[in-house]
């Protein structure tokens, strides 16, 4: 499971270093995608072939299901960390994320995201001030929180 918040920088080539304990649970090869909310999705493998098994059984007969996978197909990129953990951010996923500097990982259970340090400060800036709100619309899930 990947949980928590690290800041780090891109260098000049656009190679991001991952955390230790991220690298970890990645494994050697992962996923790199187009995120939600203009940020990238970082799926271990067999997080990424359950997606895929998921995503193929959508119906390709509707225009939103073929769009969604589509987009989320087209940028994915295998990557593989170097020996100081750094990942290279295809300049195509680098454009959509905003990622010029500046980025903040962070765990979100079965999958990392990577995000501009702005973009990211100005989702949780949103998301803390509606989090009770949010906690209660969930609360029908029965998750126990």
């Amino acid at each position: 499971m990947f949980m928590g918040e690290y800041q780090h920088n891109l260098d000049k080539k656009g190679r991001l270093f991952i955390p230790a304990r991220f690298r970890e649970g990645l494994g050697d090869s992962f996923v790199v995608t187009k995120g939600l909310d203009g940020c990238l999705f970082v799926y271990p493998r067999p997080e990424w072939e359950a997606l895929e098994q998921k995503l193929k059984s959508l119906p390709f007969t509707r225009a939103d299901a073929r769009a969604f996978v589509r987009f989320f197909f087209s940028g994915a990129a295998e990557c593989e960390a170097d020996k100081q953990g750094r990942i290279l951010i295809p300049g195509s996923l680098r454009e959509y994320a905003g990622l010029e500097k500046d980025a903040v990982i962070i765990g979100v259970s079965s999958r990392v995201e990577v995000w501009s340090k702005d973009r990211w400060e100005r989702y949780s800036a949103r998301a803390a001030s509606a989090y009770e709100e949010i906690a209660e619309k969930i609360v029908d899930l029965d998750l126990g929180v």
